[in-house]
């Protein structure tokens, strides 16, 4: 497995030097010009999608690298096989934020819809290819989603409602996550269509939403042959 980062070296003093500096940045960033605020505000928001919070909080609490156990992804899903339910929220509302806060970032430095979908994005990158963790992180549903109710609310809350039924009845995180993905993706466009979103909007839909679903294509796979595993199954460690 990757062991580019040092755990205690990243996990405890990288962090917070992360935040210092994105926040010295922004301090800099009034009066200068729109491409330097794009420039700064897309660096800071994949560097924002980038902290693997499942590695870092499976790393501190049971001193172990997620990405040695199931799918070696470090998002919610192979954090709840491996580290608990608990967990698993944690890491949720961790991810989930990273999206949030890049678009606000966005929105509050840049102030165009095309800011927040180019944040979100970078955001998204981020999380599924960290280069703390030599590129290879989540599938990018909790951050693109944080991203996602920032800018269109309802489709978010459409995905989420098609995401738990599925979830409940199929007991496939990945199933629901991949049809929850592509609906939200569709009720944004066809929102954008009636007006009620800026169709800018509709290039997060379409290239998030693609993003994502390319993320879990080993997991269609396996849905398609019938070995996907499904929810209540424990992470076994990969030899």
């Amino acid at each position: 497995m990757n062991r580019s980062v040092n755990p205690t070296w990243f996990c405890v003093i990288a962090l917070p030097v992360l935040i210092g500096v994105g926040i010295t940045a922004l301090l800099a960033l009034d009066g200068q010009p729109l491409w330097i605020r794009y420039l700064v505000t897309l660096f800071l928001a994949y560097f924002m999608g980038a902290v693997p919070w499942g590695y870092c909080l499976m790393r501190w609490s049971r001193g172990i690298d997620v990405r040695e156990y199931g799918s070696g992804r470090t998002g919610m899903t192979n954090v709840l096989r491996t580290g608990g339910g608990r967990m698993a929220v944690a890491v949720l509302v961790l991810d989930l934020s990273k999206g949030i806060l890049a678009v606000l970032l966005a929105r509050e430095v840049l102030g165009s819809t095309a800011g927040e979908v180019a944040a979100g994005l970078a955001a998204l990158a981020g999380h599924n290819w960290p280069v703390f963790l030599g590129f290879r992180g989540g599938r990018g549903i909790a951050t693109g989603l944080g991203a996602l109710v920032m800018m269109a609310p309802i489709a978010a809350v459409i995905g989420a409602v098609i995401f738990v039924p599925i979830v409940l009845l199929s007991r496939h995180l990945s199933l629901g996550s991949v049809i929850g993905v592509a609906t939200a993706a569709m009720a944004l466009l066809l929102l954008a269509w009636l007006g009620m979103y800026s169709s800018i909007y509709g290039w997060y839909a379409v290239i998030g939403s693609g993003t994502i679903i390319w993320q879990h294509r080993d997991n269609i796979q396996r849905l398609l042959q019938g070995t996907e595993r499904r929810l209540g199954v424990s992470a076994t460690k990969i030899n």
